[in-house]
């Protein structure tokens, strides 16, 4: 080589460098791929907790706000037009005919939603001074079912003592 040749030589980038750099490059785009779907997850799994708790807040105040006689008729659309009759007769989610527990499910967007009115007296709901409301929302996440559950008590506004 002439001493020419040797300072004005063209320099670039080897092959095995060039391979090197792109290998590094996929490593780090599949990590931020990672990083992605890990995100993904994580605010899908968030969603449908604050869908949950939403849901069940929603039906909590539905039965605080209805006037006692209509405390076991459900508008789950909100056309003034009832949807669902609460019974207390051991069919479905009721597990005791008769206990003064009332029993009211729905399904929507991946929660599964399961509202109990109890009574303080098994009798009827006219005789009873109070109830306890209920809602429990369940939905799937990868690791497995969560569920939210919320509840109040609600005093019978003309109940004046026992009979």
């Amino acid at each position: 080589m002439t001493r020419d040749r040797l300072f004005h030589a063209e320099g670039g980038a080897s092959f095995a460098e060039v391979f090197v750099s792109m290998a590094l490059t996929l490593i780090g785009l599949a990590g931020a791929m990672g990083a992605f779907e890990a995100a993904e997850r994580s605010l899908r799994n968030n969603m449908l907790a604050t869908r949950a708790l939403a849901m069940a807040e929603s039906r909590i105040e539905a039965k605080r706000s209805a006037r006692w006689d209509r405390l076991l008729l459900d508008d789950l659309n909100h056309d003034g037009v009832p949807d669902l009759v609460m019974h207390d007769d051991g069919v479905g989610g009721d597990v005791v005919a008769g206990d003064g527990t009332y029993f009211g499910s729905w399904d929507q967007d991946g929660v599964h939603l399961i509202w109990t009115v109890t009574t303080s007296r098994s009798s009827s709901l006219s005789a009873s001074g109070h109830v306890v409301i209920e809602a429990r929302a369940a939905y799937a996440t990868g690791s497995g079912s969560r569920e939210v559950r919320v509840g109040t008590l609600l005093a019978n506004p003309v109940f004046v003592g026992s009979h």
